[in-house]
């Protein structure tokens, strides 16, 4: 009897124990008696992570999911990590929620990062980049699915029947008019083929490319004068050269316009010959006077011999 119950407690204790290994690697595993800091990232979406997955970087695995929580004041999810105590996170390292499969469990991946940051220390929040959902992307590939399938059912056999049916009726009405169409198209490149016609000369004729080739040479050597002129007139040589670059001419030029300006200045002021021949009033009554006398004298000639003519003359210029 006494052995029957030291080995009841032997099994009770034996379970217990596997219990409390159970309980300890669902809470997190052995991650509660590790040491280690504190990491934190703010993400829009987390998916289905959960605490205690595993925390990993290039595939190994440096810590686990500590806390995960909503931030209301942002509309964010904070999630926390316990990192192992020797591992190289930086500060400038990305966390980015993963999945292992489409059925596998999530975990969040955190990159290397610059090797000239600092290392992170408790507390450090990481910056985060956000994956595609996995609902979304399923629900994308389902959406474009049924518009294939939709597709494919708009082309039933009916519906291809009633497009390609008034197109072989076609072909088999005018099967002799497009058989002799080929046969022209094909004779007609046959003789574009041995360089005869318009088209043929053009493309196999030696004698129009050497023209073109002079033609084309001769336009160069224009091109190239062209430039030799232009080098010339910029450089001030030549006639144009000297008008565009020569300040002497623009000097002069200036002059001749002030001096010009100078004199219509007189002029309009009534200063010297011209100006008083165009200003003076009384030089202009007096021309008006001596016309209508000469007009009057004219009008008497025309009555009177030449004796009295000279006589009128003299009176109405004296």
């Amino acid at each position: 009897m006494k052995n029957s119950l030291e080995t009841r407690l032997g099994f009770f204790v034996a379970l217990v124990i596997i219990a409390a290994v159970v309980i300890v690697e669902t809470l997190g595993g052995l991650e509660l008696f590790q040491s280690g800091y504190h990491v934190s990232a703010l993400f829009n979406s987390v998916q289905d992570l959960k605490v205690g997955d595993s925390v990993k970087m290039a595939g190994v695995e440096i810590g686990k999911v500590d806390q995960i929580a909503l931030e209301s004041t942002n509309n964010k999810v904070c999630v926390t990590m316990k990192i192992h105590t020797d591992e190289p996170v930086k500060t400038d390292s990305q966390a980015t929620v993963k999945f292992t499969g489409l059925m596998g469990q999530n975990y969040i991946d955190i990159g290397f990062g610059s090797m000239a940051a600092p290392r992170a220390v408790d507390g450090t929040m990481l910056a985060t980049v956000e994956q595609p959902d996995l609902n979304a992307v399923m629900a994308r590939l389902n959406d474009a699915a049924t518009g294939i399938e939709n597709f494919g059912r708009s082309f039933s056999g009916q519906s291809i029947q009633d497009l390609v049916g008034p197109l072989m009726d076609f072909v088999k009405q005018n099967s002799g008019n497009l058989g002799g169409t080929i046969t022209n198209i094909e004779n007609i490149t046959a003789q574009i083929a041995s360089g005869q016609g318009t088209v043929g000369k053009i493309i196999y004729d030696q004698t129009l490319y050497n023209s073109a080739l002079d033609t084309v040479s001769n336009l160069q050597s224009d091109v190239a004068q062209a430039r030799v002129i232009i080098s010339g007139i910029t450089n001030g040589q030549g006639t144009i050269g000297k008008l565009m670059t020569d300040d002497t001419l623009y000097n002069s030029t200036t002059a001749s316009m002030t001096n010009l300006d100078q004199i219509l200045l007189k002029i309009n002021g009534g200063q010297g010959t011209v100006g008083k021949l165009v200003n003076d009033q009384d030089f202009y009554r007096n021309a008006k006077l001596s016309l209508q006398k000469l007009d009057t004298m004219a009008d008497s000639l025309e009555d009177e011999g030449p004796l009295s003519v000279l006589g009128i003359l003299a009176n109405n210029l004296f």
